[in-house]
């Protein structure tokens, strides 16, 4: 009875913020959050991780603070600050001291949206932990607050990322329950471009999410395009329409910034005709 319940609720939190597919994803993570636990969204890019948590977020009412993984937000920018002009005024004083989005999300009961996780240096890591643990943020001069109820923590991070990212430690993973976000099925990623492109056709639709997939699947390429890929490039090759070549000029518009081939050496543009040649069987559409 309790997962029937839920499974109406999770359809109408997708049909209410225009989510395609993600029924499991939405009931994993509506079954988390309810239960007051730390929420690590992880996937590529692309695939919905800040609609998701910002649709949760919103459906439970909670208000959300965003931040956005970096190496220059330390652990004094993460909790707070003392401003330098007033202490030197009035001393240690609590208006003295500039809350920083951990604090303000902790001492509001708010969901504090930490984008790329894996992004913030280890001290603003190690920053997390007292208030995942126990709900405790310590600050010199000031003491100790404590989160209010309904403070949680809904943070991502892209696996196949590896450029400017910090291995998570063992003991900040333990605070989280993860959930994996894929790609979507062909149909589902059709849907969504037609929803981004309301004025694409149905087959530019499905030619473009095709060659786009086809990057995520084929053996000289280690990083394939993304779900904005085909949005993309169904856009672009729109705009082309009547031109011959309007599937190659697009493609090569699109994909070669955001994919990565295994053999550096390797031509993109070569690969990249001849991915969308196979997707067209030959023909120019």
């Amino acid at each position: 009875m309790l997962v029937k319940g839920l499974l109406g609720e999770v359809e109408g939190i997708g049909q209410r913020f225009g989510i395609v597919g993600r029924r499991e994803e939405l009931l994993r993570m509506l079954v988390a959050v309810r239960s007051g636990r730390h929420v690590l969204l992880e996937g590529p890019v692309g695939v919905g991780k800040t609609l998701l948590a910002k649709s949760i977020a919103e459906y439970l009412s909670k208000n959300f603070i965003r931040i956005d993984g970096d190496e220059r937000l330390n652990e004094s920018k993460l909790i707070g600050y003392w401003d330098p002009p007033l202490v030197l005024k009035r001393g240690y004083v609590e208006e003295a001291f500039v809350p920083g989005p951990l604090t303000r999300a902790a001492t509001s009961g708010s969901v504090l949206f930490i984008n790329e996780l894996n992004r913030l240096p280890e001290s603003a890591q190690n920053a997390l932990l007292p208030v995942m643990d126990e709900g405790l943020i310590h600050i010199p001069h000031l003491g100790t607050l404590r989160a209010k109820e309904g403070f949680q923590i809904i943070a991502t991070q892209n696996p196949e990322e590896d450029v400017g990212v910090l291995r998570l430690s063992e003991a900040l993973r333990d605070r989280f329950v993860l959930i994996r976000l894929g790609y979507p099925e062909k149909e589902e990623e059709i849907e969504i471009v037609r929803r981004h492109v309301p004025e694409v056709d149905d087959e530019t639709a499905e030619v473009s999410v095709d060659i786009v997939r086809r990057t995520r699947e084929h053996p000289s390429i280690l990083r394939g395009g993304s779900i904005r890929s085909s949005i993309d490039l169904a856009e672009i090759s729109l705009m082309l329409r009547g031109d011959g070549e309007r599937w190659y000029k697009a493609a090569l518009m699109v994909l070669p910034q955001r994919i990565e081939l295994r053999d550096a050496s390797s031509d993109k543009e070569t690969l990249i005709r001849e991915i969308v040649r196979t997707i067209l069987g030959g023909g120019d559409f």
